[in-house]
């Protein structure tokens, strides 16, 4: 599964997102898309396994084992000017 990084305009400047979910807003389009890449990038940082709880859309809970190298692909994508990276 990749992590897709979308960069357009957003709240009178410019953000980032992934799925519908926003950024903060940064005052140009090169800050807004620097911060994109950052995330992407760190996205592909290893950390420690661990068990992970989160809450189901049906209000159950789920508990899962997570590797630390179980990094996921990622995208930067320039709404306005075509593929960042």
């Amino acid at each position: 599964m990749a992590v897709v990084y979308h960069v357009g305009r957003h709240d009178g400047g410019y953000g980032y997102r992934v799925g519908d979910v926003w950024s903060e807003t940064f005052p140009d389009h090169d800050t807004a898309l620097a911060a994109a890449k950052s995330a992407a990038e760190r996205q592909h940082l290893e950390g420690r396994d661990a068990e992970i709880a989160y809450q189901l859309p049906d209000g159950g809970w789920r508990t899962e084992h997570v590797a630390g190298g179980d990094r996921p692909d990622t995208d930067v994508i320039d709404d306005e000017n075509g593929r960042a990276r």
